[in-house]
């Protein structure tokens, strides 16, 4: 600070608080780091979204499995594994009784 009299009173001037050069600096720095928060917003935005995406898919398959889980303990309580022996048998290697017929729909492909 600076005192000067002028007319028989006592002004204090106030020097200058820094350079250009200084404020120029300040004023970049200050941008950079705004530039920075909002790519880091917008990043975790987007990592939150494929998170919510693959926790999705996630739960769609629980619920799948609950179910398969729950059609194998009721086969689980069954008394009569012939039922199960013969659906098995049909549905997954295509069994069939001597004399029962199965006919195929060759159209669709």
């Amino acid at each position: 600070m600076e005192y000067k009299t002028k007319g028989g009173k006592l002004y204090i001037k106030k020097q200058k608080s820094g350079s250009v050069g200084r404020r120029l600096f300040t004023f970049v720095a200050a941008g950079a780091v705004l530039v920075y928060c909002a790519y880091s917003i917008s990043s975790d935005k987007k990592d939150v979204a494929e998170k919510q995406a693959v926790l999705r898919a996630l739960e769609e398959e629980k619920e799948a499995l609950t179910a398969e889980n729950a059609s194998y303990a009721s086969i689980l309580n069954e008394d009569d594994e012939r039922a199960y022996m013969e659906r098995i048998a049909i549905e997954l290697y295509g069994y069939a009784y001597p004399s029962e017929r199965r006919f195929y729909d060759t159209t669709r492909s």
